[in-house]
């Protein structure tokens, strides 16, 4: 199975892979994971994979993504072609937009178009209003705790949200755990209606 995640610098796209992956291991999984590209700054562009199941190497090329987990939906809709023919997609609905739209260089598509736009490349195709869903837990960048439930909920995967919620439990820091853990409920359930 191979996952793409994207989003932008400062969401915690990068942290979400790491968690992801040690759910993984932790179920006895093969895996390999990597960076495909990151700016360091916040707003840039950052794109990772998780492979898993014997991988040699974390390169994804386009078409190749069997689930794609986009953390910003304008990203997931510039992810689209490394989605398999019939993959999945877990995105957020909250825009963050780009620093070319914050100065009114450019326009940032309208929520419709890029929901039309994925669910038309998608086999199975859930937006979920992370940022919000991450608030109710009691932080916003929890809200990527969210995506990741959902998707381990979804049965797409190889482990489910017992899994996740063991290694919330196991890697994250004890004064952010409670708030990942709500947030982890919220994705499930979200997921589910």
């Amino acid at each position: 199975m191979r996952i793409y995640f994207t989003g932008v610098g400062g969401q915690g796209t990068l942290t979400a892979t790491t968690l992801l992956s040690r759910a993984a291991l932790d179920a006895g999984l093969e895996l390999v994971a990597g960076e495909v590209h990151g700016m360091a700054q916040r707003g840039g562009v950052v794109e990772s994979v998780l492979l898993l199941g014997g991988w040699r190497s974390p390169k994804l090329d386009p078409g190749e993504a069997d689930i794609i987990l986009g953390f910003e939906p304008l990203e997931t809709l510039r992810g689209l072609p490394y989605l398999r023919p019939g993959g999945a997609v877990f995105s957020s609905s909250d825009p963050l937009p780009p620093v070319s739209v914050s100065m009114g260089n450019a326009l940032y598509p309208a929520m419709a178009d890029i929901e039309s736009k994925v669910r038309a490349a998608a086999g199975l195709c859930r937006f979920l209003p992370c940022r919000e869903l991450g608030l109710q837990a009691g932080s916003a960048q929890s809200g990527n705790t969210v995506l990741l439930a959902a998707v381990c909920a979804s049965g797409l995967l190889p482990f489910g949200v017992d899994v996740l919620e063991a290694a919330v439990r196991k890697y994250l820091p004890a004064k952010i755990q409670d708030v990942n853990l709500k947030a982890l409920s919220l994705g499930a359930r979200a997921f589910a209606e």
